[in-house]
């Protein structure tokens, strides 16, 4: 119960919280919406403030360039002031309505005030949000260990009730348990009259039993001297059938044998088997064997079919064959001539390329190690064919060594040195072979104000010493500051883009 009153006390006083932290929320959202507002209005102020600067800066612009064509355009002269008056009376407008607008740092100040006052607020809300939330989570201990308490005391009641049933049980099992002792302590004597009948069946048993295996013993025996004897005669049967049978298939190979070679006999040499014997006066027994006759034979008949047939044009083909090997002859002798000749020509080609290539080389490293400490302020930086010993192989290493810092390669160094020392090169390149136009898009984006004031200078010495013109695509306003003319592109209307050009040398001239 005390918990419970101090429970609802506190959801009380959280009540309370969190009417005062709504109250204060819809303040903050009135006072957000005021600020928004103010915000808004000066925006809008701004935006005609821009846009009447904007069309002053157009009317001043078209003013500049209608001054330097005057004879030619008077006519657009007069239109140009009368723009001019618009944009002014615009101007004028403009100024007096932004002067109407409240003073947007006291709207700021009550603003920052306000929000100080609602931060304060929160911070007491969450406090005591804190507080509440703590006694909350101490009743709900609280509760959870009772309700643990009264499952403890449940759980042994029934613990209790389960023992009493048990106890019930055992003393049951006892009694049981006793009366079957009794029953078991009076068969041994039945079980020992048994054993003695059993054992005695079980001795006369086995006396049969082992006569009638010397019995079973002695027939398995004879069975098996008896299939012994069968199967020796039976093998005997069979082996002599088989060499009976191969002695007769032999036989009749051999006669066939016989036939076949006498037909061939007479087929090949017209004559008998007989008459031949005679002819080759060789005695029958003594002959070599079939195999050796066959392979003589078979290497007599390829030799003769290896003659081929007689050629009759085979004086006329030796002809035309000389004739095609001198011609082959000559053709070669010109190719390795033409070879000889592509070769020198090749290397005369390299010379000329080396002592080129180490020329430009040579004057491309000077360019860039000047431009290097021109843009480093100090330093010195070189180019190192690598990898081989002909400059037409060789790689390219670019050795830097900033003002303060150790020689290193072009990776090793930060993104803005990077930026620099690749200009440098290109820069040193367009030294040594000149271009008309040089396109250089964003290569000032990774630099900060101090380097690209080098940039602008390195520009500025490139215009000096070469006649080409460099296009700068960049939005970084020292840049642009450095530059002779600007191009930029505008939307006076919504959708319409206009090129725009300044001419600033001859807009230092007039202010001059």
């Amino acid at each position: 119960q005390a918990l419970q009153s101090q429970l609802n006390e506190a959801q009380a006083v959280a009540s309370q919280a969190e009417t005062a932290h709504q109250a204060l929320v819809g303040q903050l959202q009135t006072l957000t919406k005021t600020d928004q507002e103010t915000r808004e209005a000066r925006q809008a102020a701004d935006r005609m403030m821009a846009d009447a600067g904007r069309a002053l800066s157009r009317a001043e612009a078209e003013r500049n360039l209608a001054g330097g064509r005057v004879e030619a355009l008077a006519l657009a002269v007069t239109r140009y002031g009368e723009e001019a008056s618009e944009a002014r009376v615009q101007l004028r407008d403009a100024q007096t309505h932004r002067e109407g607008l409240e003073d947007l740092g006291a709207a700021r100040a009550r603003v920052e005030d306000i929000r100080l006052t609602v931060e304060a607020s929160r911070v007491t809300m969450m406090s005591r949000r804190a507080a509440h939330d703590e006694l909350r989570s101490d009743g709900e201990a609280r509760v959870k260990r009772i309700a643990a308490v009264n499952k403890d005391i449940s759980s042994w009641q029934e613990r209790l009730g389960n023992a009493k049933t048990r106890a019930v049980e055992l003393e049951q099992r006892h009694s049981k348990a006793e009366a079957d002792l009794a029953t078991a302590l009076a068969e041994p004597d039945n079980i020992r009259s048994q054993r003695a009948e059993l054992i005695s069946a079980l001795e006369e048993a086995e006396t049969r039993r082992k006569l009638a295996a010397d019995t079973l013993a002695r027939a398995e025996m004879d069975m098996r001297q008896a299939s012994e004897a069968e199967r020796d005669a039976g093998r005997v049967a069979t082996e002599s059938r088989e060499k009976r049978a191969g002695a007769e298939a032999r036989s009749e190979a051999a006669l066939e044998a016989v036939g076949l070679a006498a037909e061939r006999i007479r087929e090949e040499l017209q004559t008998e088997p007989q008459n031949l014997l005679e002819q080759l006066e060789v005695d029958p027994l003594k002959m070599p064997p079939s195999e050796q006759v066959e392979a003589e034979v078979a290497r007599l008949r390829r030799q003769r079919e290896a003659l081929g047939a007689v050629n009759l044009r085979a004086e006329e083909d030796s002809q035309e064959v000389r004739e095609e090997f001198d011609m082959l002859t000559k053709e070669k002798t010109d190719l390795e001539e033409a070879i000889k000749t592509l070769r020198g020509g090749i290397a005369s080609l390299n010379k000329e390329g080396r002592e080129r290539l180490l020329a430009a080389f040579d004057e491309v490293n000077r360019n860039f190690g000047t431009l290097f400490s021109h843009l480093f302020g100090g330093g010195e930086a070189n180019l190192v064919l690598v990898e081989s010993d002909d400059p037409l192989d060789a790689g390219l290493e670019i050795l830097c060594q900033p003002p303060g810092k150790k020689l290193s390669t072009l990776s090793l160094l930060s993104g803005g040195e990077q930026t620099l020392t690749a200009m440098a090169l290109i820069f040193a390149v367009f030294l040594a072979n000149p271009a008309p136009i040089c396109v250089l898009d964003e290569v000032d984006a990774p630099l900060d104000d101090a380097n690209v004031t080098r940039f602008c200078d390195l520009l500025d010495e490139m215009t000096r010493r070469t006649d080409t013109r460099f296009l700068i695509i960049t939005h970084h306003a020292v840049t642009m500051a450095r530059m002779d003319r600007l191009f930029g592109v505008t939307m006076a209307e919504q959708g319409v883009s206009q090129l725009v050009s300044v001419d600033l040398k001859k807009a230092e001239q007039l202010v001059a």
